[in-house]
């Protein structure tokens, strides 16, 4: 409050272009004499007494603020200057950090009280994500004064927000669609902002990095469908069903940054009905048996979402969160590789070597090249304006590179990918195309009830996998802002879910690798250093939108119309685009970084707040433990068995409760966090 009233009377200096730190003082005290607060002969005095004050040790405190201050008796009050430069400069802050925004505080000797309040509120307000954020932003002086305002309504006293453990979305009503209401309420009334908040540059780099990383998984996955079940899915509904479902949860879904598609485990789980169908004799009614289990499932998965039950995802920790994520990241990284080495395979017989040879530069050089760019942010070199489009638009920028270098190397035959010649339902083999419209009465009359069983099944694995992207989505680390909406996603899902089967359309569920590299490409970060010096990105805030997903998915509907142009797109390139989104999705992921210490120097182990608090022997046991579970779902998901997939999500919960009978609480609260504490500086990759 104090600060709110010195900036409302104060001078506020926006995009303040800046050589050095004289020039800013210059600058500042010209806007002081010009309002009649200093007299014009005072004023080289004013210049002499900063110049001496940041001599003797900087003003720079971190979080890219300085707060320069000297106190004369030309003063007859205290005055407060709030400087935003248009490019940051290195003032020497202790975490290494440029300078950015300034507080220049001047006022009449003996002031040294007021001095000090208004420091200790200048560091709590520069130390908010998210109001470092709108002050980055702010476009006027009333501007500035509103995120005051709003910082103060986020930092609630203690007891305000004590109630607040629980993530308001994961609070259980008791009342019969209760979460839903509620979701709707807390939703509704930024639907508007959801729409405004994605006009900006940063959204057209999300939407057509997204669209390649959700269009290459769709085809992808489309084609192995295909071969699996005879190609009664195919290609064609996969790419239909990703562009319907995406824009219907993009304008229907509560998290607007979950993105739908294909997964691996609900691959498994058709293919495995299928074989089940012909194991019972019929397998030429399997779209009418699909009808039947989307519809249960459906049914109980609008049931989940009617009774809160998505609330259960309060007793899944960042443990189970880490292992899910892990698994998802691991079958991307997998699958590129594989995809990769398949190439090198009979070489004499099926493939030439150049095009191995080519198929491995080109899918190196798709992951070099996007990862290049996307931390060239932090590069010395060019603007900020040219670093910031090259890090938001390098997945795009390497996949199109690479294209066109395996288009001028016309000689080398390369696998295309695998997109359909024309937008029309799949068939079997030499048999009669069928209709888009499916008719479920086909099936024996007995399947009508049976299928209740499988759907159970698939109802589990939909609960599972749909929250727990949700909570990756909505994690605390992301700094969002407009709420949770795990019921409404939940009940959408449950809807999709239970429509699909009628088209022959495959189910699509949240997926999390693409929904996290969504909300990463939407993210605004900043360099944070830890005690060593040693830095990474932090995000401090998100743009939350509807428009990114809604125009990814309006473009995986439009490529309908283009598909031989799809072709013209080598596998190899997607390839590296998977690796880099699986590489990307671990490198935030506590777990791999706890597991890389295992063949890490102890003498340079970053100074985490875990590495701090816990015993090492226990951080490995904790983290062994996290990769038996890992080990556990790829071993179940690989089997014959892979349909009861879901339940092992599912028991990771007791297995995490299972750990307060061997580890101290002390240590499972630093290891087992909800949200990474402000200390944490984790320096892995």
């Amino acid at each position: 409050m104090q600060i709110l009233n010195a900036l409302t009377d104060g001078i506020v200096l926006l995009d303040l272009h800046a050589q050095d730190l004289d020039e800013i003082f210059r600058r500042a005290l010209d806007a002081i004499v010009d309002r009649g607060l200093l007299a014009r002969e005072d004023r080289e005095q004013v210049l002499g007494r900063l110049r001496d004050r940041e001599e003797r040790v900087s003003t720079a405190i971190g979080h890219s603020v300085a707060v320069p201050h000297a106190y004369l008796e030309c003063f007859t009050q205290q005055v407060v200057v709030f400087v935003r430069l248009a490019r940051p400069l290195n003032l020497g802050a202790p975490d290494g950090i440029p300078t950015r925004f300034l507080f220049i505080l001047l006022g009449p000797k003996g002031t040294a009280a007021e001095h000090l309040d208004t420091l200790t509120g200048v560091a709590r307000l520069m130390s908010d994500d998210e109001f470092r954020y709108e002050a980055g932003r702010v476009e006027d002086h009333q501007d500035l004064l509103d995120a005051i305002v709003r910082f103060q309504a986020r930092t609630a006293p203690p007891l305000a927000r004590a109630a607040a453990e629980v993530p308001e979305g994961l609070r259980y009503t008791g009342r019969l669609f209760g979460g839903l209401i509620g979701d709707i309420k807390r939703r509704l009334p930024h639907y508007v902002s959801d729409f405004r908040d994605g006009l900006h540059p940063k959204c057209l780099a999300s939407t057509l990095f997204l669209f390649f990383a959700c269009l290459a998984p769709a085809v992808t996955f489309g084609g192995i469908l295909a071969e699996l079940v005879d190609n009664r899915i195919g290609p064609v509904e996969m790419l239909a069903c990703t562009a319907v479902c995406g824009v219907t949860f993009s304008l229907l879904g509560g998290q607007p940054l979950i993105i739908l598609g294909m997964t691996g485990p609900i691959l498994v789980f058709d293919v495995i009905l299928y074989e089940l169908c012909g194991d019972l004799q019929f397998q030429e009614h399997y779209l009418s048996a699909r009808v039947w289990v989307g519809l249960w499932t459906g049914l109980i998965v609008l049931v989940l979402a009617a009774t809160d039950a998505s609330c259960l995802m309060r007793f899944f920790t960042r443990f189970t969160d880490e292992i899910f994520a892990a698994l998802i990241a691991v079958i991307f990284i997998y699958e590129a590789l594989r995809g990769v080495a398949a190439q090198f395979e009979d070489l004499e017989v099926h493939q030439h070597h150049d095009t191995a040879l080519l198929s491995l530069l080109l899918a190196l050089g798709t992951f070099y090249i996007a990862m290049s760019l996307s931390r060239f942010r932090r590069s010395r070199y060019l603007n900020h304006n040219t670093r910031e489009f090259l890090a938001d638009f390098g997945p795009t920028i390497a996949l199109a590179a690479m294209t066109v270098v395996a288009i001028l190397l016309r000689g080398i035959d390369l696998p295309m990918l695998p997109a359909p010649e024309t937008f029309r339902p799949s068939h079997e083999q030499d048999g009669p195309p069928r209709a888009w419209l499916i008719d479920p009465f086909q099936a024996p009359t007995w399947v009508w009830f049976g299928s209740a069983l499988p759907a159970l099944l698939l109802a589990v694995l939909v609960f599972a996998d749909q929250n727990i992207t949700a909570r990756l989505v909505n994690s605390r680390d992301h700094k969002l802002q407009k709420g949770e909406a795990y019921h409404l996603d939940l009940a959408v899902v449950g809807v999709l879910v239970a429509l699909c089967p009628l088209v022959g359309f495959p189910w699509m569920v949240a997926a999390t690798v693409r929904s996290l590299n969504h909300v990463r490409s939407l993210a605004t970060v900043e360099e944070v250093a830890n005690r060593a010096g040693e830095k990474r990105e932090r995000v401090i805030h998100v743009r939350e939108t509807r428009v990114t997903a809604l125009s990814i998915h309006l473009l995986v509907g439009i490529s309908l119309f283009f598909l031989t142009y799809l072709a013209m797109i080598p596998m190899a390139v997607l390839y590296g685009l998977f690796l880099f989104m699986g590489v990307v999705s671990i490198g935030g992921n506590q777990f791999f970084q706890r597991l890389s210490l295992w063949i890490t120097d102890r003498t340079l182990y970053p100074a985490t707040h875990y590495i701090r608090r816990v015993p090492l022997r226990t951080i490995h046991a904790f983290t062994a433990v996290q990769l038996f579970g890992l080990v556990v779902l790829w071993a179940v998901k690989e089997s014959d068995w892979g349909i009861v997939f879901p339940l092992f999500i599912v028991l990771l919960v007791p297995l995490r409760f299972a750990l307060d009978r061997w580890f101290a609480p002390e240590h499972l609260a630093a290891l087992d966090a909800e949200e990474e504490p402000e200390e944490e500086q984790s320096t892995w990759m």
